[in-house]
């Protein structure tokens, strides 16, 4: 049973970095759109690295950034956290890969591929964690401004790239705590803890065989 869960962990691990690697350049992290007639009406929508604008005719403009400093704090910690995220994730799958049981890599040390494999469970844990910090700031900081009555600048709405921010990290954690139960389980069926009966039964068989031979030995 422990294999078919890592099997599944794996999956849901790697469908999870799929989907943080994808929602890093979605542009769609947050939009807005400015009503006019059928030629002046607008949509903006923005991303962690640029800012982009289309109108009602299909023609669309992108502009980077064009100051790290100048950017906001909650971005530039959502840059970090997002590609740590993906860093956290490559190095998850790779200890995956090898950890589970029915990978031929890392030969038949099951012990030490069970270790692995738990590494990689935390890995992926990590990883869910830092999308979902990033993703639900940036989404904190758009109600925040959408809300307040005194905010002067654009108010945006959230976008279908923190949706897919959310979902990957689900996946990464539920792939993640999947991946660290199969090992416990699999450690406890692969050494089950031995009673005291047992113990006893060998004391009393040995000295049973004592006595036995003291008799003989006076005849």
């Amino acid at each position: 049973m422990d294999t078919i869960v890592e099997v599944v962990a794996l999956v849901l691990g790697f469908i999870g970095w799929v989907m943080a690697g994808v929602t890093l350049p979605n542009r769609y992290w947050r939009t807005s759109t400015v009503d006019g007639n059928v030629i002046t009406t607008s949509t903006i929508y923005e991303n962690l690295w640029m800012s982009c604008a289309t109108d009602s005719t299909g023609v669309h403009n992108c502009r980077d950034f064009p100051s790290l400093l100048a950017l906001s704090g909650y971005v530039q910690a959502s840059r970090a956290l997002m590609i740590t995220s993906i860093v956290l994730g490559t190095c998850g799958l790779l200890a995956a890969l090898i950890g589970v049981k029915c990978s031929k890599a890392g030969g038949e040390n099951y012990v030490l591929k069970g270790r692995i494999a738990g590494t990689a469970g935390v890995l992926f844990i990590l990883q869910g964690l830092c999308t979902m910090i990033a993703i639900s700031w940036y989404a904190f900081n758009i109600t925040q401004e959408f809300f307040d009555p005194f905010y002067p600048g654009i108010r945006y709405e959230i976008g279908e790239g923190l949706y897919m921010g959310w979902c990957s990290a689900v996946l990464a954690i539920a792939g993640g705590a999947c991946l660290t139960c199969s090992c416990k389980m699999g450690t406890q069926e692969k050494y089950p803890i031995q009673g005291r009966g047992t113990v006893y039964s060998g004391a009393a068989a040995r000295s049973q065989a004592a006595s036995t031979y003291g008799r003989n030995a006076y005849v």
